[in-house]
């Protein structure tokens, strides 16, 4: 939703018809019906402006949309899930995000905890990513040295998984080896595990 701007959600989420504006040569299917009879998922949904939260709300309550410029009363069956990272109740407090939105989609609520608090998930991610980098770069990445896992661990991970995620895909890139070892990680975040220690051996 960060993504997209304000002018353009309309037209992304629904669609346009053809001559709806000044750009649209052409018909173009939305997002919300490309998904029908899927799963629609809004990413950063705190970042959705007003305008936009108000035909959200609209189209999740009666399951029907307009493309942008059309008349037809479309409906789709589609299973909406949103992520944020920001605090949507302090939001709606402020006011720049809808109550009404918020009740409809905190239906059911996962909360996913900060990669720093769960040190076991960062292994199998990381073998993950060197896979995926793998494929992308033509890397033969197979493992972790044991003192480089333990710094990947101790490290406070700020940017969570999408840092990970680009810390391996700088590495994979960078380096061309089978084990990532402690020697291929960045000193800045070498320095900022080994700190998260010194309190620990005191």
């Amino acid at each position: 939703c960060s993504a997209i701007p304000d002018n353009l959600v309309e037209s992304e989420l629904f669609g346009h018809e053809r001559g709806a504006f000044s750009d649209a040569r052409t018909r173009k299917p939305g997002l919300v019906e490309i998904a029908d009879g899927g799963t629609l998922f809004l990413d950063e949904i705190g970042d959705l402006g007003l305008a936009a939260q108000a035909k959200l709300l609209t189209f999740i309550e009666q399951r029907t949309f307009r493309r942008l410029g059309g008349t037809t009363q479309r409906r789709v069956e589609t299973r909406i899930v949103a992520a944020t990272n920001r605090d949507l109740p302090a939001l709606v407090a402020q006011k720049s995000f809808r109550e009404d939105l918020w009740y409809r989609l905190a239906g059911m609520v996962l909360e996913v905890p900060p990669l720093r608090d769960r040190p076991d998930d960062i292994e199998p991610l990381t073998l993950a990513f060197l896979a995926e980098a793998n494929r992308t770069y033509h890397r033969s990445w197979t493992s972790i040295a044991p003192e480089a896992s333990t710094l990947l661990r101790r490290y406070r991970w700020p940017g969570n998984v999408r840092e990970l995620r680009a810390l391996v895909h700088r590495l994979a890139l960078m380096n061309q080896d089978e084990v990532l070892r402690p020697t291929h990680l960045p000193t800045e975040l070498i320095g900022a595990a080994l700190a998260e220690v010194e309190p620990l051996a005191q």
